[in-house]
């Protein structure tokens, strides 16, 4: 997006210790359900975190993102085709995959079958394949169109409900085609995008700002997209801004602990259980106590979908049936994110996300979110307002400032990192504990910008082909109504 601003420079050593202030102290219990927990975001729920995740791998598929080399931007090849597609479900299609697929061609396979869901006894698996020489502990491998979206439990959930989604209307349209059925779930799925997922990360204002129609009501051809800095001359691309620094946002949302059903556990909880059934993200001594994927998990661990996504059930805001959050956009990492895990292939000196993150713009010679900003005539926050850490009461007054990190606060005077920057301009919209956090000018109109301008390039997409199409009459469907769908 930005390509004649000049790369930001740091010692990598500066990044490590900013790296280190972005990782939270590790809770010595977590929160009870028997309080809100004043970390989590009351504007986003925790289900949009994966699907962020899940949306990300749709886009993208870069094999060779590593740290350990200095990466070109203009040489980095993107494997996948950069449309909402859905190829991470669909892989290269039946012909090509038939693997993924029943033998009529049409109907996508599903794995085994789940407990836990008392809304959903049908709740199934991804389709998984264990090697014969991998023993009783092999790990088994997810057979998708993506094997990334099976990194975590949640996400691989998420893939198994939108097979389901797709062989719900394949039962419902019987009598349509592959290609028919599937472009009717890929435009369900690029609404929920559009209608859902933006709004919710960036604000209706950012999403307005770009497709004016959508606020007027007038045809797209009256009231045409108005994009400022998303440009392509040939091909549509995902923006090194985008892919290295702005979308990588969801990382500070990611919660220490999820429940995933209300059948682990008590209510109320029993006083000798401190996590009461809930499952850390990355346990510190068992991969087996985590959501770590690549392996099939206890078959009891089916998701409940309402207390990750609003599916209208008015839920409490406390107990062990209530709706969790995302965790703030802010500059604070929960702790495993410090210590990620190598039994996933981690290095051990590479193992805390906010580093990763750090050396990987450096590596990519990003600007600085201050050079962004300026790019984009919007008002660059002072560095007194970039702070680290969380955006709580607690902890917003005393957070230290970005440029006075012990040693290296000078690197970062007028220099932030655009990683750090964009998810510093979101916590300036911190007031109180219960505000709700969404990405703020630059990084929202990245976001934004960079996913509008793929559906539009996309010829197939609905805003390409029919920009009025609505999955109903009234207009409104959300992720949580597709979930409704696939499994009824």
């Amino acid at each position: 997006m930005f390509r004649r601003l000049r790369a930001a420079s740091f010692s990598e050593s500066a990044l490590h210790a900013l790296a280190m202030l972005m990782i939270a102290p590790a809770e010595a219990l977590p929160t009870a359900e028997t309080e809100v927990d004043n970390e989590e975001n009351q504007g986003i729920a925790a289900g949009f975190t994966y699907l962020g995740q899940f949306i990300d791998h749709d886009l993208t598929f870069d094999p060779a993102s590593s740290l350990m080399k200095q990466n070109d931007p203009d040489a980095l090849v993107d494997f996948r085709n950069p449309q909402f597609d859905l190829d991470n479900i669909y892989g290269r299609g039946p012909d090509d995959q038939p693997y993924l697929y029943e033998a009529d061609g049409r109907h996508l396979q599903l794995g085994r079958r789940l407990t836990g869901n008392p809304a959903d006894p049908n709740t199934r698996d991804v389709p998984r394949h264990v090697s014969e020489s991998g023993g009783a502990n092999g790990r088994a491998r997810a057979l998708i169109g993506d094997p990334r979206n099976d990194e975590n439990v949640i996400v691989s959930q998420l893939q198994s409900a939108m097979l389901r989604f797709h062989n719900k209307l394949c039962d419902e349209h019987a009598h349509e085609s592959f290609e028919a059925v599937q472009q009717l779930v890929r435009w369900h799925y690029q609404w929920v995008v559009l209608h859902d997922f933006l709004p919710t990360i960036v604000g209706h204002e950012m999403v307005h700002s770009i497709l004016p129609h959508l606020k007027s009501g007038k045809s797209m051809l009256d009231d045409q997209p108005r994009l400022r800095f998303y440009r392509w001359r040939n091909n549509p691309f995902i923006p090194i801004e985008f892919a290295v620094a702005a979308y990588r946002f969801g990382h500070s949302m990611v919660r220490p602990i999820y429940r995933l059903n209300t059948t682990l556990g008590t209510d109320p909880p029993a006083s000798n259980d401190p996590v009461n059934g809930r499952q850390f993200i990355f346990h510190p001594e068992d991969d087996n106590q985590s959501l770590n994927g690549f392996r099939a998990f206890p078959s009891i661990w089916a998701i409940e979908w309402n207390l990750f996504f609003d599916m209208g059930d008015r839920l409490p805001n406390v107990g062990v049936k209530r709706l969790q959050r995302a965790y703030k956009i802010d500059t604070s990492l929960v702790n495993p994110l410090g210590l990620l895990p190598t039994s996933l292939g981690f290095p051990e000196n590479r193992r805390s996300l906010a580093e990763r993150n750090l050396l990987r713009g450096l590596s990519m010679g990003l600007p600085s979110g201050q050079d962004v900003a300026r790019a984009m005539c919007e008002p660059v926050i002072s560095d007194d307002a970039l702070r680290v850490g969380k955006a709580t009461e607690e902890s917003q007054a005393t957070n230290p400032k970005l440029v006075d990190i012990k040693d290296f606060g000078k690197e970062f005077v007028g220099n932030a990192p655009l990683w750090f920057y964009v998810l510093a301009e979101a916590q300036q919209a911190f007031r109180k504990d219960s505000t709700p956090i969404r990405l703020g000018p630059v990084g929202g109109r990245i976001v934004a910008e960079t996913f509008i301008g793929l559906l539009l390039a996309d010829p197939h997409s609905f805003l390409s082909q029919t920009p009025d199409w609505a999955p109903n009459k009234n207009g409104k469907f959300t992720m949580g109504d597709l979930i409704k769908k696939a499994t009824s």
